[in-house]
């Protein structure tokens, strides 16, 4: 793996590849990945595993013709080979009247922003087992578990790099860590399954394992002898732990592809008021030791904190330059990268604001409704907003919770959904969506 500036020089090589091949413009991304990972199931040792990846990705343009080509060989003969092809591809592909690098006076200038992103401590194979043991040890201790799937500890770290032939050039690291435990409550056909898992930037920032531990085991334990629901309108609400999927069916609409495409439920709504009008949804790509905090976009653009809903207004769209330019508007910083393809768009670390009752207060008038504590299938049609995915959670009667229920689907329209939407004061900080607790008046429950 190569450091940031020996990956960010690496780009700028092939950049200059491109030139002399005949590109008229280009730009060059790495991305490089390690990985190591610790399972262990019933006190055993189960896998270890180690994977390392080096990818490089060229984009060419001749005129308004474009490319995008990628490889794992960074040799010097492979990266000449590459950039020839790469031209040549361009030569033969039609013409696109919206193809370009993003416009040079939006590029990053100066300094990338301290983010505080990458661990400098890596954990040995030894110390990930030692995590993996304890995280399972204290699932398997809850009073009610049964079996174990297994816990784990991983450790990873990745750099990025960036340069065009326009004049930026930028390259960052990043790690990750993780455990988790995964275990079975319960015996025969009332067996239920849950895990625990937490991921940071760094190991510090990790809670303990003891406690992600007895948190698997516990939720499991909560599953069992799930009831029924009767089918029928009721209130529903969301645990953090899926309610963020909500605000990501929001900001997938908000790509201004889709948006160019006329294939989001969201088009011709820049100016409804689709939410509370306390509401706020805030991306904060600078947050420190964010899991999807980045100093610069995927075109070279500078990351900045936006409030993608403000007052429950949309501000805009997320757009990479192609989309902006068909809808003739400036990109936003929200392009993101593989290493090959053109540009998608991606938020980074994604917030929904708490609001001023406790999650127990937001359920206290509720006479009949569900809590929902895990969400199956992907049942969201994208152009008209209709949702539909199977659940299960706890009933909850006069506003207590009452006992677990399983096998049943929520269903609604996003655009009604987002209008009923109240959140809660327990607002959570360690996803890459945190929201608090979330209430959805009016949606249709499927069971019995």
């Amino acid at each position: 793996m190569l450091s940031p500036q020996q990956a960010q020089d690496r780009a700028l090589a092939l950049i200059e590849r491109a030139r002399r091949c005949g590109a008229d413009a280009s730009d060059a991304v790495y991305i490089a990945d390690l990985s190591e990972s610790v399972q262990v199931r019933l006190g055993k040792l189960e896998d270890v595993e180690r994977s390392e990846s080096e990818h490089v990705g060229l984009r060419v343009f001749v005129g308004r013709r474009s490319a995008s080509i990628g490889s794992t060989d960074l040799s010097d003969s492979a990266l000449d080979e590459l950039a020839a092809r790469a031209v040549a591809m361009a030569r033969a592909a039609p013409e696109d009247p919206y193809a370009g690098l993003a416009p040079e006076d939006r590029l990053m200038r100066g300094p990338l922003p301290e983010l505080d992103i990458a661990d400098p401590a890596d954990p040995s194979p030894q110390d990930l087992r030692a995590i993996a043991e304890a995280t399972e040890d204290a699932a398997r201790a809850v009073d009610g578990v049964t079996n174990s799937e297994g816990g784990g500890a991983s450790a990873g770290r990745s750099v990025i790099a960036l340069a065009t032939s326009h004049g930026f050039a930028g390259g960052y690291s990043g790690t990750s860590r993780s455990l988790s435990a995964s275990v079975i409550a319960g015996e025969g056909e009332n067996m239920q399954r849950d895990y625990g898992w937490r991921s940071a930037r760094y190991a510090a920032d990790l809670p303990g394992a003891e406690e992600i531990g007895t948190l698997a085991g516990t939720r499991a334990v909560a599953r069992l002898n799930p009831g029924k629901l009767k089918s029928g309108p009721m209130p529903v609400v969301f645990d953090p732990r899926v309610g963020g999927s909500l605000v990501g069916h929001l900001v997938g609409a908000m790509a201004g592809s889709s948006i160019a495409r006329r294939s989001s439920f969201l088009l011709d709504r820049l100016e409804e008021q689709l939410f509370d009008s306390a509401l706020c949804i805030i991306d904060d790509p600078h947050r420190p030791r964010g899991p999807r905090s980045r100093p610069f976009d995927g075109e070279g653009l500078p990351t900045m904190r936006r409030a993608l809903v403000e007052g429950g207004r949309l501000t805009g769209w997320l757009m990479e330059s192609a989309s902006a330019r068909q809808l003739g508007l400036a990109p936003t910083g929200h392009a993101s990268r593989g290493s090959s393809g053109a540009p998608g768009v991606s938020a980074t670390n994604l917030h929904l604001e708490a609001g001023t009752v406790s999650p127990a207060e937001l359920m206290s008038d509720i006479a009949d409704g569900v809590y929902v504590t895990e969400l199956i299938g992907h049942g969201v049609n994208g152009v008209t907003g209709d949702y539909s995915r199977g659940a299960s959670g706890v009933r909850i009667v006069n506003g207590q919770l009452a006992g677990p229920v399983a096998e049943f689907t929520v269903a609604g329209n996003l655009l009604e959904m987002f209008r009923g939407l109240t959140p809660a004061n327990d607002l959570e900080w360690h996803r890459p969506i945190n929201v608090p607790t979330i209430r959805v008046d009016g949606l249709t429950v499927a069971g019995d």
